[in-house]
């Protein structure tokens, strides 16, 4: 769906990726709030309303392994009736136009993986209050999955796009670089492997509204259709007052718990793409923010 988050960026921001330590003494005088990747196979595996989710019947998945992640939007919200948009919003990537309709601009993404900071925001950049929710919308992911073919186990790199639209001139998926010029909508993605030492590049379209979001709070703070904004409760709300001198660490905890799903067409519950298996939903299920 081309629908984009209706948002204000806030000035002052500084997002920073591929970060593997985190500094709580910057030296600035000026505290920061850094949230940092976590990707958990063993999370709760999560539904769109926040619900435990198994698989459904006929359906396939497994826990990719994670080597890197881009944010597109990222909102504090006070209580579960704010709505999107309408607590303090902390970030968002820049968007264009090239492709036509309103879209994500991959080439100025910022990507981070495994425990390292993604965003880094200072504490008197937003109003001072107490927020019990976090609202991060996931763009782009790139794992590894275990893919069968020509009776082999390959492990394979998944490019996987699950913003509201993505405007792409290329991408590199691991070694090899796919050329698109065009925006891409929720969903998409690009594959890359090996087979008896033959390399391989395949790309692909999850259909809409396939692609799982899990907000707990969908009944009194929806989210659009299309859109990849997780939310996620802290377990006590973070308050900020605006006079921290340490740096506050938010870990987002993902959960990747059997997240690569397909249509098991082959019922062997391995993904076989030359049998027919049909991807069918990339999305992250569930998020849990922690305050260190």
């Amino acid at each position: 769906m081309k629908l984009s988050i209706l948002a204000m960026a806030i000035a002052g921001i500084t997002f920073a990726s591929c970060q593997k330590e985190v500094d709580n003494n910057n030296g600035t005088g000026t505290a920061n709030v850094n949230f940092i990747f976590k990707f958990d196979s063993t999370q709760v595996r999560l539904n769109a309303i926040g619900q435990p989710s198994p698989m459904p019947a006929g359906n396939a998945g497994q826990s990719p392994r994670f080597n890197s992640m881009s944010s597109h939007y990222v909102e504090l919200a006070p209580d579960a009736f704010t709505a999107l948009g309408k607590g303090a919003i902390l970030y968002r990537a820049p968007e264009v136009t090239t492709g036509g309709a309103n879209a994500i601009d991959f080439d100025n993404s910022k990507f981070a993986g495994n425990n390292q900071v993604f965003l880094s925001v200072p504490v008197k950049s937003f109003a001072a209050g107490s927020y019990s929710w976090l609202r991060v919308s996931l763009a782009y992911q790139n794992y590894n999955i275990y893919v069968n073919a020509l009776g082999q186990t390959i492990d394979a790199t998944l490019a996987s796009f699950i913003g509201f639209n993505t405007y792409l001139k290329n991408y590199k998926v691991k070694d090899s670089t796919v050329t698109v010029n065009a925006n891409k909508l929720q969903g998409y993605w690009g594959l890359e492997g090996k087979v008896s030492g033959i390399g391989f590049l395949t790309t692909g379209q999850a259909p809409p509204g396939a692609t799982t979001v899990p907000n707990p709070i969908f009944a009194s703070s929806p989210i659009p259709q299309g859109s990849c904004v997780v939310t996620g409760q802290f377990a006590s709300p973070l308050v900020i007052t605006g006079n921290e001198t340490k740096d506050i660490n938010i870990i987002v905890s993902l959960s990747t718990n059997k997240s690569f799903e397909w249509i098991d067409v082959d019922h062997n519950g391995t993904y076989d793409p030359n049998n027919g298996d049909q991807v069918i939903d990339m999305g992250i299920r569930g998020m849990i923010p922690i305050i260190q």
